[in-house]
């Protein structure tokens, strides 16, 4: 997959700081251009936000964060840029005048990008010497965990600008949607607004408040919302007939003579002091980073439930997942690192993510055994037990498995794993893993596991081909020499 290797971002307020994160925590170097004198401060809680979801987020390895500078002027954070992302307010005549400057003093290989929720390209690329290679990127905000961006282009953008933009996507976790015909407000904002509308409506005649408005939509259709969107939802509503009987049967709903949402609600000082205030009393004292940071947990969760979907496959925004994390393994990650064998292998580092605790307020059982799991994992692609090796027909099973419990894992908590080789043959590995608080190095909890390297199409175990014995063999030699660690080959009620 094309890569971005510098990019440029101007304007680093909201959406512009989450563009920056994303960038960074994608192992990008990024040049930032933003007049503001508070600009580095909310960049950077922007970034200590973003850190704090992705710890959560995925065991997979990061590549070194990018490097982030603060540039005094435009020209000189969009020179060496290949993709610049431009944020600034919501007005023609800025945008079209930044634009345009960064078009006079970047390259002209290089792609920019308006984060615009309503401005057509074809007015933003009016003034420009390149207008070729700009197009809207459209992100959804925090940009740094939600990966769709509307890409759309104006009348002088190239087929190459847009395909080239939609390539560059996904290596950073993001997945492109190209609008195929400029309109104001684009795809999602179209259906936002449509929302907001009815919405203000409701409340300005006092149908219910901003909480039980929230509460419709967040205990009801915003969760079918969340992983099978609008459509897909409507055909199971149909039953076995699909989509047409749904239509059939609740098409007319369409000419209900009672519905607001093509007459638009005069926004005056008291509906806006109305919403203004319930919404104050709905916060109930939570601070704006307080509410972000609930908002990241909750997607993180949501996020992760997806990515176990469908049998393990991973569904909507979750096999999107899925696959940046298969990409973020593949392109060197840990396993690929020169590993001391002097000592167990430290293989997975993560945090207690929100959707992993349980009504203890602690990690749940069965999240210990999944990130055992993934230790196992690591250290088979450690002998180039991979994905290709599964593909072609041979992996290695679990076929037994004894977990001691001895501490306790929070949210949020900065825990990692380390697996140590007891014993291994053709057919056999014998792994012994631990579990570390990372901070105090603490032992939480160990994981005894047996493993048989199966032919899967046969459905029976055989001996591990060569290319994998190869590189087992020195490491369970290295660790043939260390103590047996306390609680290896123990069983459920030993006594000490």
């Amino acid at each position: 997959m094309t890569k971005i290797n510098k990019a440029a971002c101007i304007g680093g307020g909201v959406i512009g700081g989450g563009w920056i994160a994303r960038f960074l925590l994608a192992g990008i170097d990024v040049d930032v251009y933003d007049p503001h004198p508070e600009a580095k401060r909310i960049v950077g809680e922007v970034l200590d936000n973003a850190e704090k979801a992705y710890a959560m987020l995925t065991g997979a390895p990061l590549p070194p964060r990018g490097r982030l500078t603060f540039k005094d002027t435009l020209q000189e954070a969009v020179g060496n840029a290949d993709w610049i992302q431009e944020s600034v307010p919501e007005r023609l005549d800025l945008k079209r005048n930044v634009l345009t400057q960064i078009d006079a003093a970047t390259r002209p290989d290089a792609l920019i990008g308006s984060s615009t929720s309503g401005l057509l390209p074809t007015d933003l690329q009016r003034d420009m010497r390149h207008p070729e290679r700009l197009f809207v990127a459209h992100p959804y905000n925090p940009v740094y965990l939600l990966p769709l961006v509307e890409i759309v282009g104006g009348e002088k953008t190239s087929p190459a600008t847009i395909q080239a933009a939609m390539e560059r996507l996904p290596p950073i976790g993001m997945k492109g949607v190209h609008i195929a015909k400029e309109i104001e407000a684009f795809v999602g904002d179209r259906l936002l607004e449509a929302l907001w509308r009815e919405a203000l409506w409701l409340i300005k005649d006092d149908i219910c408040t901003v909480e039980t408005l929230d509460d419709v939509i967040r205990y009801s259709f915003g969760l079918r919302w969340a992983q099978m969107g609008l459509f897909q939802t409507y055909r199971i509503a149909g039953g076995e007939a699909g989509m047409r009987h749904f239509l059939a049967q609740f098409g007319p709903a369409l000419q209900w003579n009672w519905t607001k949402l093509m007459d638009v609600v005069d926004l005056d000082d008291a509906l806006v002091e109305k919403i203004g205030q319930q919404s104050d009393d709905q916060a109930d004292g939570l601070s704006i980073r307080e509410l972000e940071r609930i908002r990241d947990e909750n997607l993180v969760g949501i996020l992760q439930s997806l990515k176990g979907s469908h049998g393990g496959k991973g569904w909507g925004a979750g096999k999107l997942l899925k696959d940046f994390e298969q990409s973020l393994w593949a392109a060197g990650g840990g396993e690929k690192q020169p590993q001391d064998v002097t000592r167990p292998l430290r293989l997975i580092d993560t945090k207690v993510s929100p959707a992993w605790v349980d009504y203890n307020g602690h990690m749940t059982e069965h999240r210990y055994l999944q990130v055992f799991g993934d230790t196992s994992d690591a250290l088979l692609r450690l002998i180039s037990v991979d994905l290709d090796y599964v593909e072609r027909g041979h992996s290695y099973y679990t076929v037994e498995t004894h977990i001691r419990h001895l501490g306790e894992a929070k949210l949020g908590q900065a825990i990692h794993s380390t697996c140590q080789i007891l014993g291994s043959d053709e057919k056999r590995l014998h792994v012994f893993h631990a579990l570390h608080e990372s901070a105090s190095g603490d032992v939480i909890a160990t994981a005894e596991q047996m493993l048989l390297h199966v032919d899967a199409k046969a459905g029976r175990a055989v001996a591990a081909p060569e290319e994998v014995l190869a590189k087992l063999r020195p490491i369970s030699a290295a660790h043939a020499a260390f103590t047996m660690p306390e609680g290896a080959g123990r069983h459920v009620g030993q006594k000490r």
